[in-house]
């Protein structure tokens, strides 16, 4: 596929450039409280300024059904990115209407602007191609050129993502690139020990990628996934840990009660024969911090997890639970995270996350944090970013690529690899 530096290379002086990116932040209200995946694209945004590119950036943020919904505006932060870059940067109040096209005929080279949020358009997530094609014919009039840097949306069959990348030259910005260097690394030659730490709360989410993972005990999941797995592992991981709400359904399969804890009743029988098949690759917890709620004053205890109460529920991996994963990644060369161990969001369940996000960090060797939740995780905490070997933007982008999937917006980066 054509990257960011052959169309620099090109000459993007007085042309406008469409940067799909991945402005899909936590908001409360309209404050920010998560700008990791704002500064993420700077360096892309900064590239195509300096070289006198107008440059107009769309994205999505939540789930606004199709229609405008002032709950989700991208003003907060298109307001933000400003203050990042340290320039002004245009607003246009609608994604293809009035507003969209002054917008982006009155940017001058180096100028920025954002369009609003993508999905108030009922055509940027329709099942219909035509609706599809149709929206994606206004938002390509916008511009000369394509840069998709939005990682953490290349697995959605967007008009923004797919359609807008066949109407334009399209190329890959430095984040998609960067985060693709990296998964090609622990899906092709990952150094061993290869250790997975998987978290959050199904084990639904995340079963495809446990196969994937775990490549010679296939089971249900990818023998019904429908794809050809684009680069199946010749060797799995070495060790893979499971906390979070997801390792309920397998202490379940293990024989222990797991009181009013996330369990999913229906795949109990698929984790008993995962740990059947993999023995001791998967390591589970021994111990979890209960509690009657979820809430920041709810009282909590640790309990093995052969005696959870009846009426409690698990809230984070216990304190020998992550003895015993530090251990494990003890001497590891690779690290993959996704998920976190419990409800970080909450003090007294944050422990079991940030210790084992520590652990992780002091691995000599390549660690990745999957995005997503994990990513959050690691800015909500205070832990420097600087600690793990990358970062990613994209949680779900990222686990697809893991399983094998072809990713819709690489695969439409790739069929536009010649002008």
């Amino acid at each position: 596929m054509r990257a960011l530096e052959d169309l620099l290379a090109e000459g993007v002086r007085g042309r406008r450039v469409l940067v799909r990116a991945d402005l899909n932040v936590p908001l409360d209200g309209d404050r920010i409280t998560d700008d990791g995946r704002v500064r993420a694209v700077l360096p892309t945004l900064t590239a195509l300024r300096e070289a006198g590119a107008a440059v107009l950036v769309c994205s999505h943020l939540g789930r606004p059904k199709g229609r405008p919904d002032p709950a989700f505006t991208l003003a907060p932060v298109a307001a933000r990115l400003g203050e990042l870059l340290g320039a002004p940067v245009g607003f246009a109040t609608d994604v293809v209407g009035r507003s969209a096209r002054a917008t982006a005929a009155g940017l001058a080279a180096g100028q920025l602007a954002v369009l609003e949020n993508l999905r108030f358009e009922p055509g940027e997530t329709s099942q219909d191609p035509t609706e599809r094609a149709a929206f994606a014919d206004q938002l390509a009039a916008l511009a000369d050129a394509y840069v998709d840097d939005a990682f953490g949306a290349v697995h959605r069959a967007h008009a923004s993502v797919v359609e807008v990348a066949a109407r334009l030259p399209a190329y890959a910005g430095g984040l998609v690139r960067r985060e693709l260097d990296v998964l090609r690394r622990l899906t092709e030659s990952p150094d061993h020990p290869y250790m997975v730490v998987l978290g959050g709360a199904k084990v639904s989410d995340k079963l495809a990628v446990i196969e994937a993972l775990l490549p010679e005990i296939s089971g249900p999941a990818a023998m019904t996934a429908g794809y050809a797995p684009l680069h199946p592992l010749a060797a799995g991981v070495d060790r893979l840990l499971v906390g979070g709400g997801m390792c309920f359904t397998f202490l379940k399969a293990q024989g222990y009660e797991v009181g009013r804890s996330l369990l999913e009743e229906e795949l109990v029988d698929t984790c008993r024969d995962l740990l059947t098949r993999a023995g001791d690759r998967i390591v589970l917890p021994v111990d979890v911090l209960v509690a009657a709620e979820l809430s920041a004053d709810a009282e909590h205890s640790t309990v093995e997890v052969s005696a959870i109460p009846p009426d409690q529920l698990g809230a984070d991996i216990g304190p020998a639970s992550v003895d015993r994963f530090a251990a494990a990644l003890h001497g590891a060369k690779t690290v993959f995270w996704n998920g976190p161990m419990g409800v970080f969001e909450l003090a007294p369940f944050a422990a079991g996350t940030r210790r084992v996000a520590e652990a992780i960090a002091a691995v000599d060797g390549l660690t990745v944090v999957g995005g997503g939740d994990s990513a959050a995780a690691v800015r909500t905490l205070g832990l420097p970013e600087s600690r793990f070997g990358h970062v990613s933007t994209g949680g779900g982008a990222s686990l697809e690529y893991l399983e094998g999937r072809p990713l819709p917006g690489l695969v439409a980066l790739e069929e536009r690899e010649s002008p």
